[in-house]
């Protein structure tokens, strides 16, 4: 297995993920971050969801676990702009994937969010274990997320007079993809309802802003 050393001399083991992420925000709809274009107003406030379907770091299954995040953006996204953030990670975690969660999501273990990360964010407002649950249907159809007395949040796919209705409205190669480059579609949707209060944060979204699903494929430690 090859590994590599972090600043601390803890040993990082290969790993990779891959799943499902969604955001609920302000912006209008569809999301001009998602563009690389400076977001609708700002702050830009919300709340992103991750899904893990598959995957390990080093000898730990990783598989079912969840991350719920709420920000909020000020300014491009891809041009200068910063967060501020706060972190749920899924209480039904073991301890060594909780370590292992923390490790990939704050960038310390290489992958996408070593460079997301770094460059965005502003101040990590708190970072918590909590109960996540996440829904995705297989269709994409809807999509939620929810932490008791904290976050309940969902989207549901876009679509209009001229959509086929048999299928989602999609980009691929997006310019400003928040879960790194993927051959994978952004699947734009809709807000439906988001609320959070958590970390210093107050999200009261009301229905019909952004809302998208991307799937996500990370792996490190950075060769």
């Amino acid at each position: 297995m090859n590994t590599k050393t972090d600043e601390e001399n803890n040993v990082i083991p290969d790993w990779q993920i891959s799943g499902d992420w969604f955001d609920i925000c302000s912006c209008n709809a569809p999301c001009p971050c998602t563009m690389a274009q400076a977001p609708t107003s700002e702050p830009c406030e919300g709340v992103f969801a991750y899904r893990i379907k598959q995957g390990h770091y080093g000898e730990h299954n990783m598989a079912g676990l969840k991350v719920a995040m709420l920000f909020n953006l000020y300014g491009n996204a891809w041009d200068g702009g910063s967060a501020d953030v706060g972190i749920f990670f899924d209480a039904a975690a073991n301890e060594g994937q909780r370590d292992a969660l923390q490790m990939i999501f704050t960038g310390q273990a290489g992958g996408w969010m070593s460079q997301f990360v770094p460059a965005l964010v502003r101040e990590v407002k708190g970072v918590e274990f909590a109960n996540i649950t996440v829904g995705i249907d297989d269709n994409l159809e809807h999509w939620n997320v929810e932490i008791p007395d904290v976050v309940n949040a969902s989207g549901e796919a876009l679509t209009g007079p001229t959509a086929d209705p048999n299928k989602r409205v999609q980009t691929y190669n997006a310019p400003g993809s928040e879960v790194g480059p993927t051959d994978g579609p952004v699947t734009w949707g809709k807000s439906i309802t988001c609320k959070s209060q958590a970390f210093g944060f107050s999200h009261d979204i009301p229905a019909g802003q952004n809302s998208k699903h991307i799937p996500f494929d990370w792996s490190g430690p950075d060769k």
